[in-house]
């Protein structure tokens, strides 16, 4: 999985990935596999929490902007375009799902 190798080494984002062993990366990638799979072809294959799996590992706004923009350049260079477009499209509503779930402030938006 290039992109998540790409995620480990990259400036930003590599604080977020620090807190997974190296042994314990096959397994994340399958997850990740499973995770992937359901989401695009509706497998049902991942029966986690994506929202309790990054709770509490210090994901800021930032991340998502560079996790989106290493995940495009990725994808438009490992896939077709016509197999890249819809999962950069996916990946922009989960991240959008996920920063509203984790980010989420209710003593902003009662004020704003």
């Amino acid at each position: 999985m290039a992109f998540y190798e790409r995620a480990r080494q990259d400036e930003t984002l590599s604080p977020i990935f620090a807190g997974i062993p190296d042994a314990a990366w096959p397994g994340h990638l399958a997850r990740i596999h499973d995770f992937w799979t359901s989401v695009m072809h509706g497998s049902g294959r991942y029966k986690g929490n994506p929202f309790g799996a990054h709770l509490g590992i210090g994901i800021e706004p930032r991340h998502f902007e560079r996790w989106l923009a290493l995940f495009e350049e990725t994808a438009a260079e490992q896939l077709r375009f016509d197999a890249a477009a819809p999962l950069i499209v996916k990946a922009h509503r989960i991240a959008d799902s996920l920063r509203a779930g984790l980010l989420y402030r209710p003593d902003l938006a009662q004020s704003a």
